[in-house]
């Protein structure tokens, strides 16, 4: 993404009036008004085409529920007219795990066009046809992709040119190496009989980041044995 390219996030759903919503407020709030980068969100029923508005129908073989049309869907993804070269993702429980590097990844990029899922799922023709990513917030389901969507996307948005204060507060962070964040504190000194960790007021700025480095491996060894192995190979792994 050059300096003169703004970011966008284009979001299909069947409930557009939701957006920006969280995104309307604090970091990517004030980015939206500054215009560090753009929403817009479009109805999918605006494709139908009966009176009624239709964009489902019953899933073939039986079930269940009802899916969201591949034709209704693919006319929704071709009148947003994209550049070819912004990713196209559906926001969908089964897709790739959202992780920071592909974060990064998009963020750096021009801006994603988001299908928001509804329903028991989209039909899978249209994911084929329309080269749609699937992509996972975790391993759970939502009534549908919209709050998935706005993770991902203020996710991406803290990580553009502009909206933080400090470049430096993006990358010393939680994932940013793979491991999970070292434990921060700030005033008052003591707190209920909990002082703040004496290394880190001692100004010996070695010794700080040597006690974060390892605090942050100790709580990855401990909560995300995954993240650990991912970077080690193996579980036991402690030389650090």
């Amino acid at each position: 993404m050059t300096a003169q390219t703004i970011w966008r996030a284009t979001v299909l759903t069947l409930f557009p009036e939701m957006f920006p919503g969280p995104l309307g407020v604090s970091l990517a709030g004030r980015a939206l008004a500054s215009g560090l980068w753009t929403l817009e969100p479009r109805d999918i029923r605006d494709s139908a085409t009966d009176r009624h508005r239709s964009v489902d129908d019953t899933p073939a073989g039986g079930g269940p529920g009802m899916v969201l049309r591949a034709d209704i869907l693919a006319a929704a993804i071709d009148a947003t007219d994209i550049a070819p070269d912004r990713p196209r993702l559906l926001m969908s429980p089964r897709g790739r795990p959202l992780t920071q590097p592909i974060v990064a990844e998009l963020a750096s990029g021009p801006g994603p066009l988001i299908v928001c899922g509804r329903f028991e799922g989209v039909d899978e023709r249209v994911i084929e046809a329309r080269g749609l990513q699937e992509v996972s917030i975790g391993d759970y389901v939502l009534s549908g992709g919209e709050i998935a969507a706005m993770a991902l996307i203020d996710a991406c948005v803290r990580l553009l040119p502009g909206v933080m204060g400090k470049q430096a507060s993006g990358e010393d962070e939680t994932f940013s190496e793979g491991l999970l964040e070292y434990p921060q504190y700030t005033r008052p000194q003591e707190f209920e009989g909990r002082p703040i960790p004496e290394i880190l007021t001692s100004g010996d700025h070695a010794k700080v980041a040597a006690w974060r480095r390892a605090q942050s491996e100790a709580l990855t060894r401990a909560r995300r044995p995954d993240l650990w192995i991912a970077r080690h190979g193996t579980k036991n792994t402690t030389d650090g």
